[in-house]
């Protein structure tokens, strides 16, 4: 004779199991409809991100900013459910703030990817769609960039790129990516491996935002179809 109480732990169990692939499909939805990048070189790091926001197959905004600013030396691009970005990078923005006027030095970028982190992985089974870079530069460390995933896994990285246009980003990237570029010879690769993702990726496009972060600089940037057709130009096949 079977147990009741086996019965409410195998139907349990298999509700469990149903509501885990649900939400699986519906983050891989979700994280289809953006482009960004971010890289880090010598001295400083640049971010890029397209402007497009999508709702399933309709373009529901053309003037989206998907890098959002953590502090003077820090900023997050964003893809995903906008309004679960928005909320971590809140998060980690008054964080951040309250550990710099607690210790009287900025916080750690490996801190912050480590706080995302722990965000994203305490809340798994009700998980905050979105994938996450962070990038900026550290004044112990350097120029750091962090890929942080779905459920809270953090790597540090020389380059990676996020969305559903981060296949053919990373691969624009690959072939021209040097840890000596310049800064202009470094947002001209991003803008053309964001660019040439929203060429075959319908859900992004609109034009990028670039955000170029070092020591003593944070300077944020828009590219639109103009611009960016001179710096396709002026990139080498």
């Amino acid at each position: 004779m079977i147990e009741s109480s086996d019965l409410y732990e195998s139907a349990r169990r298999n509700l469990r199991i149903l509501v885990e692939k649900l939400r699986s499909e519906h983050a891989a939805r979700a994280i289809k409809g953006t482009t960004t990048v971010g890289m880090r070189f010598r001295d400083f790091v640049v971010l890029a991100a397209d402007k497009r926001a999508t709702a399933g197959h309709i373009v529901a905004h053309k003037n989206v900013k998907k890098i959002l600013r953590v502090n003077d030396r820090a900023a997050v691009t964003t893809a995903g459910l906008v309004a679960d970005a928005q909320a971590l990078v809140d998060t980690v923005r008054t964080e951040a703030r309250y550990y710099e006027l607690s210790v009287g030095k900025p916080m750690k970028l490996r801190s912050m990817a480590s706080l995302l982190g722990l965000l994203l992985n305490s809340s798994k089974y009700y998980p905050y769609i979105v994938q996450l870079i962070l990038g900026g530069y550290d004044y112990e460390e350097g120029p750091k960039v962090f890929a942080i995933e779905l459920y809270g896994d953090v790597t540090e990285e020389d380059y990676t790129a996020t969305g559903s246009g981060s296949p053919i980003a990373i691969g624009v990237i690959e072939s021209s990516y040097r840890k000596d570029l310049s800064v202009e010879e470094a947002v001209e690769l991003a803008v053309k491996a964001v660019a040439s993702a929203t060429m075959r990726d319908v859900f992004s496009g609109e034009g990028i935002d670039v955000a170029i972060i070092s020591r003593d600089r944070f300077e944020e940037r828009t590219y639109r179809a103009k611009d960016i057709e001179r710096v396709l130009r002026r990139s080498p096949p």
